[in-house]
């Protein structure tokens, strides 16, 4: 929508403008403030719950759990990013890559986008309230989990490793949802997932990490020091690893394991590109992750189609 419309962002809307250019001119804030304009947030929280619904549903979810599963994931992510927003609005005009989002460069009030959060939460709870109560009790826990999340980052070392539970807590809801059970593979799926969250966001954190430093939040990128490098490596092999155990547990075959070794690639290029910690090279690896996690969802998805 950015693209469509490039210069309405460019000024304020005057008070005499035309009632629907100032209409779309508060949708496009809208837009920017739930980041539906950079879904990249989207795929990184939808790919592990897609692992785990057609894990779960044995190749074959329900087309109702996935259609909710979905819209859920794309409802809950934007509300997440208001609340990120909202408790960062005072820090994120500090920093250059986030100082002109619309609730730190004042474009949108917090009333206003209180607003939208609650409406894109109403929304959330309808979706879950056509499952069944196991699910919708973890529905609860993981509203707790992305709300209280980035005021983690005000006090813990390690907010990303918090990220993560929030970011895989479909995981467990999916299977709930699919099976009305949480088996051991479910868990080894969760315990990749998040520790993938705090990779990736390790990844991201390492591109603010002087401005942070200088705000005082906290962040791995921080806590890891002059070994983020080898911390991220090691956590991408334990991601690796993990996942290789739900395969065994699952008795895959090759097409499974092929996207491992997909995602291990995928982990290698971003050990290269990091390697002088560029900001912009670090971004990149950030990004890079979407086709890790795009790889290891097609291997589920051939494993169940050639192998069964």
């Amino acid at each position: 929508m950015a693209a469509v419309l490039p210069d309405l962002a460019a000024e304020p809307a005057p008070r005499e403008a035309p009632f629907h250019y100032r209409l779309l001119r508060r949708l496009q804030e809208y837009v920017i403030l739930t980041r539906l304009n950079r879904p990249i947030g989207i795929w990184l929280l939808l790919w592990p719950t897609l692992w785990a619904l057609w894990i779960a549903g044995d190749g074959r979810p329900s087309e109702k759990v996935l259609i909710i599963f979905v819209l859920g994931t794309v409802v809950m992510r934007s509300a997440g990013c208001i609340v990120n927003d909202f408790a960062d609005r005072n820090f994120d005009p500090h920093v250059r890559r986030t100082r002109e989002r619309p609730l730190a460069a004042r474009r949108v009030s917090p009333i206003e986008a209180l607003v939208v959060f609650a409406v894109l939460v109403a929304f959330a709870l309808w979706l879950v309230t056509r499952l069944d109560p196991f699910t919708i009790l973890l529905a609860c826990i993981g509203a707790v989990l992305t709300v209280s999340y980035p005021f983690f980052k005000r006090f813990f070392p390690a907010p990303q490793f918090y990220l993560g539970l929030a970011f895989s807590w479909g995981v467990p809801m999916a299977f709930a949802a699919e099976t009305g059970a949480l088996p051991r593979v479910c868990w080894l799926i969760f315990i990749a997932s998040v520790v993938w969250a705090a990779i990736y966001d390790t990844l991201y954190a390492m591109v603010d990490r002087e401005d942070d430093l200088k705000i005082g939040v906290k962040s791995t990128a921080i806590l890891f020091a002059d070994l983020d490098k080898l911390f991220v490596g090691a956590m991408q092999v334990v991601m690796l690893l993990a996942l290789a155990l739900a395969g065994r547990s699952m008795h895959f075959g090759p097409w499974y394991y092929a996207g491992l070794t997909g995602a291990a690639v995928f982990f290698a290029y971003q050990q290269w590109i990091i390697r002088n910690r560029d900001p912009a090279a670090c971004f990149r690896a950030f990004l890079n992750n979407h086709y890790a996690g795009m790889v290891i969802f097609i291997g589920v998805v051939l494993e169940y189609v050639y192998s069964t």
